[in-house]
């Protein structure tokens, strides 16, 4: 080879692996060393046979001469081939399936020597090497102009991401300013830095479909096959996860039950609630996001988040919390409807895309034409009619490009003849359906793609058209020469994406309904025929399609599948949105027996959703079980009824209409023994252990929590929770059982109970079970006045209730650890918790544990000496207890109420839970109300066989006739009901007894 450049004509093509960066992702480094190696062997040998020169080796890519070093008369000619065949070639190489993207070019060129020192290479150079490179890259993307300011600060963060400064920023704009060109061109330089590229694309079809925009990234890198069996794709997770550290034990099961695969047999089965389930995954995804990170600096896409589901903006939530810890770039896009839910963060940042000037005008249309200028009224037309929206100034320069209006020259375009009034579109709509027209023949395969969605697989659309083969292939491949389609992958494995979503909108909307109709029927019908996994995973898409073609009949049963399916994923939002379709759907067709039973189904589905997403008792809650009770009586008793019965017994039980609870319970119950179900049989049990014991019915609790725990085997009944309130039945059980026994006056019995609810509830490792477990344990310990007991398991129940989001254990264990606070002598700090929490509890709407807690925040008072707010609280509490029919705590209540009321005539005993400060003199009235108020909880604990509160408010009427010395009155009462008790003599009020009664028989 001579030394010397010379200038010849040259054939220049380029070749390199489609997905190289993902795939570097996927393989070990040696792993991918080898594939690139065997690709570069083949297409070496290929190009050979052509008589091409391979001028240098870039990584994955070739850059190929022909006509150099020897000059060729079909130099262009053989390039074509050469590719051709290369493509050809990959498609058959063994292992992973490759393809490879090829550009070729002829033009002038400069060759000569390039480089210094040892390294010296014989280059060509010109606009014919460069310009081939560039729409290789990129190719069909809208030009890029007027953004060099948001470019610049796009990579200068870009740089700080480099310094392991994680940063997000969101890119705002109209439909068609240049969001996604942005997006793609700061992908070229990043990638040009051996960044790793990440895309997630949300859809207009898929916005209440759980992590659509994840699930479809996944399985594009895991490569997954239609043809490939659930064992086949669990085994390429499997292969993937395996070349990451950050897999903990269940991620493999988490990722498997997200892509929806049979949960694999040597995996421990995942013990966890929906939510948690949910939330589990979302730190999986996000921990493999951050770990692809760790090997290189990563540049993540996330577009159209306007069109984002529920789930997907909770996932983003927890990515955009820890991008400043890695070396991460989220770049996150949206139309002006879309509100950032992330605030001023220093690592966060939002970009408002604005239209293009006047003066940028022409410098893209001059981009768009290749440099050739337009005539002057053509071109100020263009300038008017766009108002500086990119997509618009592409569109209708092509448009006008292709009317006819013009006829291009050597230094540009001239009219034809005299410009026709409105021959250029006013709108960007009108210029997008003047290219379709122009492509009348394959119009049809535009507005049929249109109809699957902005992306579609060739798969689908080849069964839902009419067109033979070739005729629609021929048609994509026009779409996609006229920029109209994006091609991603080759026939017939490819799918295609329109190049905005404005473009398929144009061709949507210019089909007629009935036709429209027509299309979304087909697509529904092929769906259900030819691609069951589709219809498995995403029934949502189905439904849609027949809801469009008017078929509600069809639709119904896959808008039910959705809810339950997204249930189960703990997409509740998502799950919502399917049901209440459903039930409008419903509303247009007849009543009959079976739209009854559909609407019941309905129904009770939605209200789980609604009690995940808003708790037991919320107003959504309560009209959805009203039409589930309507809906009972028409439809009358059957199996399906008793979730329904159990849903709407749940929330009357935790609203406090007890009385409502109580016949529901019972109607639970004669079901469940009619069916001779013992699943049904251990829920109605559920229904009447919690009934009884708010209604303040010991006996009959402690029978039911009995029955309840014999019944139970956790192997068999555990899954119950994910159906019957979130919570195990056996855990529950034991719970109620253990506060009953306490009231009944068997404390180390009760003891005994709660020790076994904890250690089922860590066994079991489920959230809202152990929420249940150490809340009421915590009301235990308080039963047993033991802070410390009740500060630790209130500070657990505020520990699963943040991470599990339950807005009702928050309160809750807020109340609790209020009431702790002010038994360690901070009252003022515990009161102010205890009004919080119960503040919060209303907000809820649950109200049968209402007087309870009242009465704790009546205790702080006392504490402090705050006697007449005490007494308003407790006469809160009374009225709570009489409107909500919750009983349980009412002995205690006017106990206390009587010490409060001795209080305020300054009468107290030694132990009496009011602070000892200085009082008016004693009131002889309010002797003899707090006498009565102790007397009528005496009356009501014996009612209720409670001992334990028979117990408290003897001491306390002892404690005044001691005061009034009535010493032997008041030692016959409490030797009377202390000699009752059998066990339990080392808890405080079995103590103080015994101490009170040496000391007033010593007076005695």
């Amino acid at each position: 080879m001579s030394l010397e450049a010379e200038r010849r004509q040259l054939t220049v093509m380029f070749c390199d692996l489609v997905g190289s960066t993902a795939l570097s992702g996927q393989l070990d480094p040696e792993e991918l060393r080898e594939v690139v190696r065997a690709y570069q062997a083949r297409s070496a040998a290929i190009i050979e046979r052509h008589a091409g020169h391979i001028a240098q080796y870039l990584g994955d890519g070739l850059l190929v001469y022909f006509g150099y070093p020897v000059a060729q008369e079909d130099a262009a000619v053989r390039a074509v081939r050469a590719g051709m065949e290369i493509i050809g070639a990959l498609k058959t190489q063994p292992g992973l399936p490759l393809q490879a993207r090829i550009g070729i070019h002829t033009g002038p060129v400069v060759v000569g020597e390039m480089g210094a020192g040892s390294k010296r290479e014989q280059l060509a150079l010109g606009e014919t090497v460069h310009s081939r490179l560039d729409a290789t890259v990129s190719p069909g993307l809208t030009p890029l102009v007027g953004r060099e300011e948001e470019l610049a600060l796009l990579l200068r963060r870009w740089e700080q991401v480099k310094d392991r400064e994680g940063q997000v920023v969101l890119l705002n704009g109209e439909p068609g300013i240049g969001k996604s060109r942005l997006v793609r061109e700061l992908q070229e330089r990043v990638e040009r830095e051996g960044a790793l590229h990440l895309e997630f694309h949300c859809s207009p079809y898929h916005q209440n479909s759980a992590l659509y925009p994840v699930i479809e990234h996944l399985q594009r890198l895991l490569r997954w096959q239609k043809d490939d069996t659930p064992q086949a794709k669990f085994a390429k997770l499997q292969t993937t996860l395996a070349r990451y550290h950050f897999p903990q034990s269940d991620s493999l099961a988490l990722l498997a039950a997200l892509l929806s695969l049979p949960h694999p047999t040597e995996v421990p089965p995942l013990n966890l609630s929906p939510e948690r389930q949910r939330q589990k995954t979302q730190e999986v995804l996000v921990a493999w996001l951050l770990e692809e990170a760790e090997q290189a600096p990563a540049y993540c896409a996330w577009e159209d988040l306007h069109w984002a589901d529920p789930s997907t903006l909770d996932l983003l939530n927890l990515l955009v919390d820890q991008a400043p810890t890695a070396r991460l770039y989220v770049l996150l896009t949206c139309r002006p409807e879309f509100t950032a839910p992330w605030g001023k963060r220093l690592h966060f940042g939002q970009l408002t895309l604005s239209r293009l000037g006047r003066r940028q005008v022409p410098q893209m249309i001059e981009k768009v034409t290749g440099g050739k200028t337009f005539p002057s009224e053509v071109l100020q037309q263009i300038i008017a009619k766009t108002d500086g929206v990119p997509l618009f100034v592409e569109e209708l320069t092509k448009t006008v490009i292709e009317s006819g209006l013009l006829k291009e020259t050597a230094g540009g375009y001239e009219l034809t003849g005299a410009l026709p009034p409105l021959a250029i579109p006013s709108t960007l709509h009108d210029s997008l359906m003047a290219r379709l027209d122009r492509l009348a023949a394959v119009r049809e395969v535009a507005q049929l793609g249109a109809t699957l969605g902005r992306e579609f697989a060739y798969d689908l659309l080849h069964a839902v058209s009419p067109l033979d083969e070739r005729t629609l292939q021929n048609g994509l491949a026009q779409l996609v020469e006229a920029e109209l389609l994006y091609q991603r992958g080759t026939l017939p494995q490819a799918s295609y994406i329109f190049k905005h979503a404005l473009i398929q909108d144009a061709a949507y909307q210019s089909l007629l309904k009935s036709t429209r109709q027509h299309y979304h029927k087909q697509i529904a019908q092929v769906l259900e025929e030819r691609f069951p996994e589709t219809v498995e995973t995403q029934p949502e898409l189905v439904a849609h399609h027949y809801t469009v073609a008017g078929l509600a009949e069809q639709a119904l049963p896959y808008w039910q599948q959705a809810g339950q399916r997204a249930i189960e994923r703990s997409a509740n939002v998502e799950a919502i949105h399917h049901l209440t379709t459903a039930l409008e759907l419903l509303k247009t067709l007849p009543d009959t027996p079976e739209h009854l039973q559909q609407e019941l189904t309905l129904h009770i589905t939605l209200g789980v959703a609604l009690i995940a997403t808003k708790g037991f008792a919320a107003s959504a809650v309560e009209r959805v079980y009203a039409r589930v009770l309507d809906l009972c009586r028409q439809v009358g008793e059957t199996p399906q009824l008793f979730p329904g019965l159990w849903g709407s017994w749940v929330f009357y039980a935790l609203r406090g209409k007890l009385q409502t609870a109580q016949e529901l319970a019972a109607r639970l119950l004669h079901l469940a023994q009619s069916l001779q179900d013992t699943a049904l049989l251990l829920q109605a049990h559920h229904s009447l252990w919690a009934t009884s014991f708010w209604r303040g019915e010991l006996l009959s609790a402690r029978v039911h929590a009995e029955q309840g725990i014999a019944l139970y085997e956790r192997a068999q009944h555990h899954s119950l929770a994910f159906l019957y309130g979130g919570h195990d039945p056996g855990g529950c059980c034991r719970n109620f059982g253990a506060l009953t026994l306490w009231l009944l006056g068997y404390p180390d019995q009760a003891d005994k109970r709660n020790q076994e609810a904890l250690a089922l509830a860590r066994e079991l490792s489920h959230p809202f079970s152990s929420a249940g477990a150490v809340g009421y344990a915590a009301w235990l310990f308080e039963f047993r006045r033991e802070r410390t007991g009740v500060q630790e398991q209130a500070k657990a129940l505020l520990g699963l209730a943040e991470e599990q989001g339950s807005s009702d254990w928050s309160a809750q264990g807020t109340i609790l650890q209020g009431w702790a606070l002010a038994e360690r002598g901070q009252g003022e700090e515990g009161i102010a918790q205890i009004r919080q929490g119960l503040a919060a509890l209303r907000a809820t709407g649950t109200e049968s544990p209402r007087p309870y807690y009242l009465a704790l925040l009546a205790k702080a008072y006392g504490k402090v000496g705050r006697t007449e707010e005490g007494l308003s609280v407790l006469a809160e509490a009374l009225e709570a207890r009489q409107s909500t029919g919750a009983r349980f705590y009412e002995a205690e209540l006017y106990r206390l109420k009587g010490e409060l009321t001795r209080k305020q005539s300054g009468v107290r005993g030694p132990e009496s839970e009011v602070a000892n400060t200085q009082n008016p003199a004693p009131s002889p009235q309010a002797e003899v109300e707090a006498e009565a108020c102790f007397h009528k909880a005496i009356e009501i604990a014996r009612q209720q066989r409670a001992k334990s509160l028979e117990l408290r408010a003897v001491m306390s009427l002892s404690r005044l006739w001691q005061q009034q010395g009535k010493h032997r009155e008041a030692h016959e009462r409490l030797a009377e009901i202390y000699d009752w008790f059998t066990e339990g003599f080392n808890t405080k009020d079995l103590q103080e007894a015994k101490a009170l009664l040496a000391e007033v028989a010593e007076e005695h």
